[in-house]
């Protein structure tokens, strides 16, 4: 299977939301309310350039959405499509935001998770994150996490 990542476009947006909401929609009886992926405006991060899709022959498998600060490189989402879960696809995609970071000047990337998603923060771990501490994040209770790199 052939895949690339690329900058999301406005046509992307309801494949992007769909990929979001199908990815996250599992967590609301868990925190008893959308997760925060679910309420962002995907609208406006396209149209600032900060939402990249992933694709695999020719189909939207998986988004992420980076976002530049001052001192680092914050993955603020990813989500793969249950279709492309177990491929590899959200490796590939944490892979390409450490590329963006390096290329844009950082040597830290970081996230963050809500504390439910334990599966997450696994994969996250065993990817080089460590956790830096945790903290309620208008109402989410938030594992943040670091990765420097070398």
């Amino acid at each position: 299977m052939s895949s690339n990542i690329r900058l999301a476009t406005h046509d992307d947006q309801q494949i992007i939301e769909d990929i979001i909401n199908e990815s996250f929609s599992i967590y609301i009886p868990l925190i008893n309310r959308k997760p925060q992926p679910m309420l962002d405006d995907y609208s406006a991060l396209i149209k600032d350039g900060y939402v990249y899709v992933a694709e695999r022959d020719g189909e939207i498998h998986g988004t992420v959405v980076l976002a530049p600060k001052q001192d680092y490189m914050l993955v603020d989402n990813i989500a793969v499509a249950e279709s492309a879960r177990g491929t590899g696809l959200g490796r590939k995609m944490l892979d390409f935001a450490d590329e963006a970071a390096r290329r844009a000047g950082y040597d830290t990337v970081r996230l963050h998770t809500n504390e439910t998603m334990v599966k997450n923060i696994a994969i996250y771990k065993r990817l080089g994150y460590v956790e830096t501490h945790r903290a309620d994040n208008r109402g989410f209770q938030r594992v943040y996490m670091a990765k420097m790199l070398s």
